[in-house]
């Protein structure tokens, strides 16, 4: 029986990934734990704390086994402890003279903050994998649409003409940012949790430091400079990292929403085989994926707030903040990874209609060259006394329902611009700025990065 949208046999594709379940199941939790606590038993044999033949019995007594998940539970119920249902559990499997060895000194939150930099870790390779997967789609747009003309829009309404290059390349050069982001902070990230009960590894006298070294290595993590128990700005990092990429593929699959709608469709999602649109309207085709990464994306900023809500930790430990976490590192790496899945599909097989574009650009009948207007006439007679003519100009126009080079030759202030002057500010081809070269400064810096 599943009670969260991202475990559901029918509604789970779309609130989480096959990998992220694996992961985050109680078979995968379990088994993480696990392997985690044969790690520790081998560190704390490497520096004495432990016999050497009760981490050995310890390490074989969990290879390749689950527990059993109901009875776990009922124990940990039984006990109200988050972690001793397993340990009773795995003390019933074990010799006698490795059961007092278990879990030796440690507490819930080093194995649970552990597991949790674990599971960062695996999170931030798919998201890595993802991503440049992403940025490379985008980039072959970029390359392939750089003069591709279209109209830009601010507000909602049609601005100057830009290409289709130049949105894609924006989408990559933010993409390829998360990248950098992402891989730049994870070693200050990827560090284990070792600290007993308040911190001070009391429990382990001189052999601690020696403990936490041995144990990181076997699980190739850092060491702390000191333990985090109550510093959580690692934590909230990683999913404030993963709420700004949820939000750049909101903002890729909104574009992509709005410029499928009918009375644009300039872009349209690419569509699988048998998708139904409408069980009454069998003609429609919804931007499916487009408009799920927006809804994905709010889930994952409300558990960003909560991440940095849980910095505010109190005294030592501060369970109230702590195990916040276990829900918002579950959703997040859940709703994350479907939103990072989603991009690859939408981007890798957009629909571009280049006629669309140009037809669209077209029936504005030239009134977004007002700039390029103004910026001339700007020569003559101040920009604000240009901005006021062209702005009465086109307003005349528009109300006469003329296209924009009527309305210019019909308004007597400006007719000394010569007809070819008028017609060369009027060629949308020569109102890109320098968009070409933006474009190939971001393919150029990206380089054989889009090839990962």
């Amino acid at each position: 029986m599943s009670a969260h949208l991202s475990d559901s046999a029918i509604y789970g594709h779309l609130w989480g990934t096959d990998e992220t379940r694996a992961m985050l199941c109680d078979e995968g939790r379990l088994r993480s734990w696990l392997d985690l606590l044969a790690c520790l038993a081998e560190a704390q044999a490497e520096v004495g704390l432990v016999p050497a033949d009760a981490a050995r019995s310890i390490t074989a007594s969990v290879h390749d086994w689950i527990p059993d998940i109901a009875e776990v539970g009922r124990l940990t119920r039984e006990t109200g402890h988050s972690t001793l249902g397993l340990i009773r559990c795995m003390q019933e499997r074990l010799p006698e003279h490795a059961r007092e060895w278990v879990y030796y000194g440690a507490t819930v939150q080093d194995l649970s903050d552990t597991w949790a930099v674990l599971v960062m870790r695996r999170m931030t390779n798919i998201v890595l994998r993802d991503l440049r997967v992403a940025r490379s789609a985008a980039a072959d747009l970029a390359r392939v649409h750089r003069a591709t003309i279209m109209c830009g829009r601010t507000h909602g309404q049609p601005g100057l003409p830009i290409t289709f290059g130049f949105k894609a390349a924006v989408w990559a050069d933010e993409i390829d940012r998360h990248i950098g982001r992402i891989e730049h902070s994870r070693e200050a990230r990827e560090v284990i949790q070792l600290g007993g009960g308040l911190g001070s590894m009391e429990f382990w006298g001189e052999a601690a430091e020696p403990m936490a070294r041995a144990f990181a290595r076997r699980l190739d993590l850092g060491v702390p400079v000191i333990p985090w128990l109550t510093s959580r700005d690692r934590f909230a990092e990683f999913v404030t990292q993963m709420a700004m990429i949820a939000a750049t593929i909101a903002k890729i699959g909104d574009e992509v929403f709005e410029l499928q709608r009918a009375e644009i469709g300039e872009l349209r999602e690419p569509l699988s085989p048998g998708t139904v649109g409408s069980i009454t309207m069998p003609h429609k085709r919804n931007p499916e994926w487009s408009e799920h990464v927006s809804s994905l994306a709010r889930l994952v900023r409300v558990n960003a707030d909560l991440a940095i809500e849980g910095m505010i930790h109190g005294h030592e430990r501060d369970g109230r903040a702590w195990k916040t976490e276990w829900v918002v590192l579950q959703e997040t790496c859940h709703f994350t990874a479907t939103s990072t899945m989603a991009v690859t599909r939408i981007l890798d097989g957009l629909e571009v209609n280049v006629a669309r574009m140009q037809a669209n650009l077209d029936a504005q009948r030239g009134y977004v060259l007002s700039e390029p207007v103004m910026r001339a006439l700007s020569d003559r007679m101040g920009k604000h006394t240009a901005h006021q003519v062209v702005y009465e100009a086109t307003l005349s126009g528009g109300e006469r329902g003329v296209d924009m080079r009527t309305a210019l030759r019909d308004d007597p202030r400006l007719a000394d611009i010569p007809d070819a002057e008028l017609d060369a500010l009027l060629d949308p081809s020569r109102a890109l700025g320098s968009i070409s070269r933006f474009v190939d400064d971001v393919l150029a810096r990206l380089g054989d990065s889009t090839d990962a």
